[in-house]
């Protein structure tokens, strides 16, 4: 699988912090398609996964991949400690109609290089899927250095798309690309879409975010791709501002899903417990900042 473009990060919505919310979910997969993006992602890190229990899990795939109908890629999140674990989340996965499954290293107090490589070996042998590496450390506790990553591309074929979160990701992204040599891989960003343009201008060849006006990345991915260097520039830079507010550590995926409930895709935009709520300031903020960039040049699209 060459993994292009935008891959859309979805919210998982709560009946006020309670209950899955399946209509809203449908709606973010609306919006998400609405936005052109080339693929979409259940169950990411900022999916509240962890906040799910396995019926939880397989339901919410269910329903992502009925609604999407095949009419983009379907990344489902599968990672767990054990490999046992990650095989059956994994397979689920796959039953459900899954294009490909995104896995982190296992999380051990003692994790070296010959560990993740057998985790991934093992996945691949078990589940015929492509799988996409997560390179994020605060997820297992362990940074995958460019050769390592390169050597899984090598070695387990089917994991030749790595999603670069352990920043300076420009600089990794050109390391990894460099070492990669003839072995035919994709590399794409994630942090909130921030760095997206110097990714781009790195060798990466997309993004997979949750960014809450995900019609931005589309346009600038575009433009990259169309030669457009920049237009795809002006328009990142109108849109970083919104990005960077968005990642707020702590607080990030509450704004991220306030903002998916202004756009009318979520009707309720808690996070389950313990999950933040936003005060009354971060609000403020957001409106001016939504405000501000709205009426930047060539953010029409926003006005909805």
């Amino acid at each position: 699988m060459n993994l292009t473009g935008v891959c859309c990060v979805l919210p998982t919505p709560f009946h006020a912090g309670g209950d899955i919310d399946h209509e809203s979910l449908g709606r973010a997969v609306d919006l998400a398609l609405r936005a052109e993006v080339d693929g979409v992602t259940a169950l990411g890190a900022t999916s509240e996964v962890g906040r799910l229990s396995d019926r939880e899990r397989a339901a919410v795939v269910a329903t992502v991949v009925g609604r999407v109908g095949r009419r983009v890629k379907v990344v489902v999140g599968t990672s767990a400690d054990g490999v046992r674990r990650c095989i059956e989340l994994s397979r689920e996965a796959k039953a459900q109609g899954a294009s490909a499954i995104m896995v982190s290293p296992p999380r051990l107090s003692r994790v070296n290089s010959e560990t993740v490589i057998s985790h991934y070996k093992a996945i691949a042998e078990a589940v015929d899927l492509p799988i996409v590496v997560q390179d994020y450390p605060p997820a297992c506790g362990f940074a995958m250095e460019a050769g390592l990553l390169v050597r899984i591309a090598r070695e387990v074929p089917a994991a030749r798309t790595i999603k670069l979160e352990d920043p300076p990701t420009p600089f990794k992204i050109a390391r990894i690309l460099a070492a990669a040599g003839e072995t035919r891989l994709s590399v794409i960003g994630g942090l909130g879409g921030v760095y997206l343009l110097e990714e781009l201008l790195a060798g990466a060849s997309g993004v997979m975010t949750g960014f809450g006006f995900p019609e931005g990345p589309v346009r600038i991915c575009r433009h990259f791709r169309g030669g457009r260097i920049d237009e795809a520039a002006e328009l990142f830079y109108r849109l970083v501002p919104l990005m960077r507010f968005e990642c707020q550590e702590g607080i990030g995926m509450a704004i991220r899903k306030e903002i998916w409930r202004r756009r009318g895709a979520l009707a309720d935009a808690s996070l389950r417990a313990p999950g933040a709520m936003l005060d009354e300031g971060t609000r403020t903020a957001l409106d001016r900042l939504i405000a501000w960039t709205r009426a930047q040049p060539g953010t029409d699209w926003m006005a909805d």
